[in-house]
């Protein structure tokens, strides 16, 4: 997707006006009087798009994995440290009461262009296509309320406070078959590859259906989806892990959507959270989940030296991590480099392990953010069908095929359905680590509860915190103080009070 800047019209047009004589003004767009050409549409579509890149949706995506095992945060970077904590309730903690305003932002922008582009004189493919856009911008929205609220709202029309401002929550089975009905109908008209980068694409609404699907359990339904996409034949996995997160190779063949990112205009933080700042820390907890190259962990594997703790590891260790005494930003990592945990991450920085670099400021990164690539897609495949049907051959081969890429010997065939779970659960977390996914994975798992009750440990072994996770409370976000106060239909999650 070119990287727009908006129309000033378009936020006027979302928000009808009128005075006090209820004439319409002149000087500015009013809802009556700013549908009418293709290119208003296609303004009103790019602001859908751009809802995508607030901190609170995908602008920070990363700062979640310091919800999980695998990161730490010392400072509550995106609000993850009072989650991993569990001192977060529905009015401490802003990206929980502002993720799900930004949400709904998304979705409203959505509803409107749904709403008005039916009237719009223009070419009948082109209006198929935005119209499917939306849907997906709007089921990638409420995917995003329900993995972390549950049920919530649906709205599928132009925000009108009279109409929604007290409405209760749906069920998350309803909010799960809307996003599923929203994808179906999208992938109809939507192109199989984009003209524009950061567009959706019939493989994105596939991935999403196919995320919301393994997130909720449906395990044929979802191993159907990712399958769609694998039978398609469209998306290949990037030959260097290592190079698929970097700048200069954004919209390759593995990426099906991202999020697009440009400085100055559409920009992030990331590069210096997980370097300078060093604010989210990977922990030793992931460091040491890493296998051997032979596919054996390093309990079992001959290869493992102890006095060489990192030699002849899975090639994504050092493709994901910055450990001391290796090469980074060409210099020879320290013990101190990274001093809250003793590591730091590479993957999604836009530095190189033999080039200086430009150190690139707070609010100047521009990498874009992969919602769903191809490699994601494998692994909810076998999780899926491995669930569904067991370990049959197309689970292996799955698994095989983002083993190879990785230069990690292949999975032990023969493995019992219990077995084989483990080894994609491992794999899931090892191919996504630092991507802001394996929070929503420990918690649709349910083994949170076990994971996130612990002690934090550094590089040295040092107790540098603690977590607690409440199993009776911390699958769900609290529905925001902010929004139950307006809003006094709007049933409180378990264990948060009213």
């Amino acid at each position: 997707m070119k990287k727009y800047t908006i129309l000033v019209g378009l936020a006027l047009a979302l928000n009808s006006c009128s005075s006090f004589l209820d004439v319409n003004p002149t000087d500015r767009y009013t809802q009556a009087t700013y549908w009418k050409t293709r290119e208003q549409a296609e303004a009103a579509l790019f602001g859908t798009y751009n809802v995508l890149a607030n901190a609170n949706v995908y602008g920070d995506p990363i700062s979640m994995e310091a919800a999980s095992p695998n990161h730490y945060t010392y400072d509550n970077t995106g609000g993850a440290g009072f989650i991993a904590q569990g001192i977060h309730d529905a009015a401490n903690n802003g990206v929980i009461n502002n993720k799900w305003g930004a949400c709904y932002a998304g979705i409203g922008r959505a509803n409107t262009l749904l709403d008005n582009i039916g009237g719009i004189t223009m070419d009948d493919a082109t209006k198929k296509r935005y119209t499917a856009e939306a849907k997906f911008l709007r089921a990638l929205f409420y995917q995003q309320l329900l993995t972390y609220y549950g049920g919530v709202p649906l709205i599928l029309e132009t925000p009108n406070i009279e109409k929604h401002a007290n409405l209760p929550r749906n069920t998350a089975e309803q909010v799960q078959a809307q996003i599923v009905k929203d994808c179906d109908e999208a992938v109809v008209d939507l192109p199989v590859t984009v003209d524009s980068k950061g567009k959706a694409s019939k493989g994105a609404a596939y991935a999403l259906k196919a995320r919301t699907l393994l997130y909720s359990g449906k395990w044929a339904e979802a191993a159907a989806a990712a399958k769609a996409i694998i039978d398609a034949k469209t998306y290949s996995l990037f030959p260097d892990y290592r190079e698929l997160f970097q700048l200069d190779k954004e919209g390759n063949q593995e990426v099906i959507f991202d999020v697009q990112f440009k400085f100055p205009e559409f920009t992030t933080n990331v590069d210096i959270i997980l370097t300078d700042f060093n604010s989210i820390a990977p922990l030793p907890d992931l460091l040491n989940d890493f296998y051997m190259k032979d596919g054996l962990p390093a309990s079992k594997s001959p290869l493992y030296d102890p006095k060489k703790p990192y030699d002849n590891r899975d090639p994504r260790l050092n493709q994901t991590l910055v450990l001391p005494g290796t090469q980074f930003r060409a210099k020879t990592v320290q013990a101190n480099t990274f001093g809250f945990t003793g590591i730091g991450q590479k993957k999604y920085t836009a530095y190189k392990d033999n080039e200086a670099g430009t150190t690139i400021a707070a609010g100047q990164s521009q990498i874009n953010y992969m919602v769903f690539r191809y490699a994601d897609v494998l692994l909810m495949y076998a999780e899926a069908q491995n669930e569904a049907a067991g370990p049959d051959a197309s689970v292996y081969s799955a698994l095989n095929l983002i083993r190879s890429r990785a230069g990690v010997a292949s999975v032990t065939p023969g493995l019992s359905k219990d077995q084989l779970r483990t080894e994609i659960r491992h794999e899931r977390r090892i191919e996504l680590a630092g991507e802001g996914l394996y929070y929503h994975d420990i918690r649709r798992w349910r083994t949170a509860e076990v994971v996130m009750n612990t002690d934090i440990f550094n590089l040295d072994g040092k107790k540098i915190g603690t977590r607690k996770f409440n199993k009776d409370r911390d699958y769900l976000w609290p529905i925001p103080t902010i929004v139950s106060q307006l809003n006094p239909n709007l049933e409180q999650n378990p264990g948060y009070g009213k």
